[in-house]
């Protein structure tokens, strides 16, 4: 059976000089999550936001807050963000020593918890988190801006990964993130990916155009 697709803009592409604003705006615009992007200016080149935004943020949706951490170490954070109001938070597996030991901490909180794979990353590291996780993210571009191209070689991983989530029989979202606009959504979902990040695309054109921005995703 096929999944409904998930939109989750990434805020990363909104105004955030209002933010409260543009996440409100989203959400009334038919977003199904809202992707909050995390970055530490040391795991990847970027610096945005930290747990007190995303407790800032939390009172202007009701929508699941689909959390990408990309700082390392990445332990010592968990706890602020799920106290923060993540819903799911996911980490990279080189961003900590212990991957398996960061998914049964994320989940101890009652949060799901995903795994992200660079362009780079085997999907060897799967093999043995696959019974835990609620969701993997491939991303499509290297990790740090927005705006990027789409890398069109993590079509084969979308592909490769949807063949394990289904031999699995588990309930796992496969998630792409990254160059995701109307012409590469519709390759990322025949791939067999069923969530969908977007920012530039979502947030081009500003508020009046959101609606028309999310419902082309969904193809």
């Amino acid at each position: 059976m096929t999944k409904e697709i998930i939109i989750s803009p990434s805020i990363l592409s909104a105004d955030f000089a209002k933010l409260g604003e543009e996440i409100q705006a989203i959400d009334e615009a038919g977003c199904d999550w809202i992707h909050v992007d995390v970055m530490d200016g040391h795991f990847v080149p970027n610096i945005t936001i930290g747990p007190a935004v995303v407790k800032a943020l939390r009172p202007h949706s009701d929508k699941i807050f689909d959390v990408h951490l990309m700082i390392s170490p990445v332990d010592q954070y968990i706890d602020a963000f799920a106290d923060a109001g993540a819903d799911i938070i996911s980490f990279h597996p080189e961003a900590g020593a212990h991957p398996h030991r960061t998914v049964q901490h994320i989940k101890s909180l009652g949060k799901k918890a995903g795994i992200v794979l660079n362009p780079a990353t085997s999907l060897d590291c799967l093999e043995y988190l696959i019974d835990d996780i609620d969701l993997i993210l491939v991303m499509s571009v290297n990790p740090g801006f927005g705006g990027q191209k789409f890398i069109h070689s993590q079509l084969d991983k979308i592909r490769a990964i949807r063949a394990m989530i289904d031999a699995s029989g588990r309930d796992i979202r496969l998630e792409v993130d990254g160059g995701i606009d109307q012409s590469t959504a519709p390759l990322a979902i025949e791939a067999g990916a069923d969530t969908l990040v977007a920012g530039t695309a979502t947030f081009r054109g500003g508020p009046d155009h959101y609606a028309e921005n999310i419902k082309g995703l969904r193809g």
